[in-house]
C-alpha cells in the first residue's frame, strides 16, 4: 500500500498532467484527455479550462486544446538561470559552423541529464533533442562525461540507484564493464556514445566544471553514425575538449597544476 503524502494536492497533480499531455501531444479533445488521466470529461474540461484562463492552453480551430508559448516563457525563465548558457553560447556557434553537427548542453540533477541548450544541425538529417528534455546518463554522451569526473561515493549512489536498460546491443549495462568505460572516460577525458542509447546516433562529449571542480555540466557534438564515424570522432574530440575546458575555466574552476 502506498502511503498518501500530507502536502499532496490532488488537483494541482492533475492539472499540471494535463498540460504535460498536451506538450506531449501537441493537441487533444477533452474526451482524448479524459481517456489519457482515466477520469470523467466534465472534469477534464474544468482543468482545461482553468488552464486556459491562466494563459497556459489555447483552443486550436478543429475544437481541440493545445499548450500556448506561456509554457516556452516560463521554461526559458528557468533555463536563463544557468549562466552556463550564455557563456556557452558563442563557442557552441563556433562548433556548429565548424562541423555542421548539433552542439549540445547538457546538466546533471543527479539522475539524467537535462538539455539546457542546443544548435541545430545544418543537413537535413540530424539528430535532435528538445530543450529540458531528459535523457538517461549511463547511455548518453553528456551523462558518461560527468559520470566519470564524479567523486567514488556520488558515483556509487548513482550507481545503486539508477534503472540500467538496454536500448541498443551497443547499451552498457553490467556494472563492472560501465564502471571500466568510466575509467577509460576519465583517462581520456571525454565520452562517445556508440549507438548507446539510438540506433544510429552518436556523440562526443566532455564535462564541463564548475568552480567547485564538479562536472555540473557537459557539452557534446552529436549526429548520424553514418557521418559521425569512428574517424570524424577523433578529428572532433580535440575541439570539444578545447572548448570545455575553456568553459571550465569561466565557471570558476581550479587551474590544473
Amino acid at each position: 500500500m502506498t502511503e498518501k503524502k500530507y502536502y499532496k494536492i490532488a488537483s494541482l497533480e492533475k492539472g499540471i498532467r494535463i498540460l504535460e499531455l498536451l506538450a506531449d501531444h501537441g493537441e487533444l479533445s477533452v474526451t482524448k484527455v479524459a481517456e489519457l488521466m482515466d477520469t470523467n470529461r466534465a472534469g477534464s474540461h474544468r482543468f482545461i479550462s482553468t488552464l486556459r484562463d491562466l494563459g497556459y492552453v489555447e483552443k486550436s480551430e478543429n475544437n481541440k486544446y493545445q499548450a500556448t508559448l506561456k509554457v516556452l516563457q516560463v521554461a526559458m525563465k528557468v533555463a536563463n538561470r544557468f549562466e552556463i548558457r550564455r557563456i556557452a553560447r558563442p563557442y557552441m556557434q563556433k562548433l556548429s559552423l565548424k562541423y555542421r553537427e548539433t552542439v549540445n548542453l547538457g546538466f546533471f540533477n543527479g539522475r539524467e541529464i537535462i538539455h539546457i541548450d542546443k544548435i541545430d544541425s545544418h543537413e537535413i538529417l540530424r539528430m535532435d533533442s528538445a530543450l529540458g528534455e531528459n535523457a538517461p546518463a549511463y547511455c548518453t554522451g553528456l551523462g558518461k562525461a560527468i559520470l566519470a569526473f564524479l567523486s567514488d561515493d556520488e558515483r556509487d549512489y548513482y550507481m545503486d540507484h539508477a534503472r540500467f536498460v538496454a536500448y541498443t546491443p551497443n547499451t552498457i549495462i553490467k556494472r563492472e564493464e560501465f564502471l571500466q568505460e568510466l575509467s577509460t572516460i576519465r583517462q581520456k577525458g571525454y565520452a562517445v556514445d556508440d549507438e548507446e542509447l539510438a540506433y544510429g546516433l552518436r556523440c562526443v562529449a566532455a564535462p564541463i566544471f564548475d568552480h567547485d571542480n564538479k562536472p555540473a555540466y557537459a557539452l557534446s557534438i552529436s549526429g548520424p553514425a553514418m557521418r559521425l564515424t569512428h574517424r570524424v570522432v577523433e578529428n572532433i574530440k580535440e575541439s570539444v575538449l578545447e572548448v570545455s575546458s575553456e568553459l571550465s575555466r569561466h565557471m570558476g574552476t581550479p587551474e590544473k597544476l
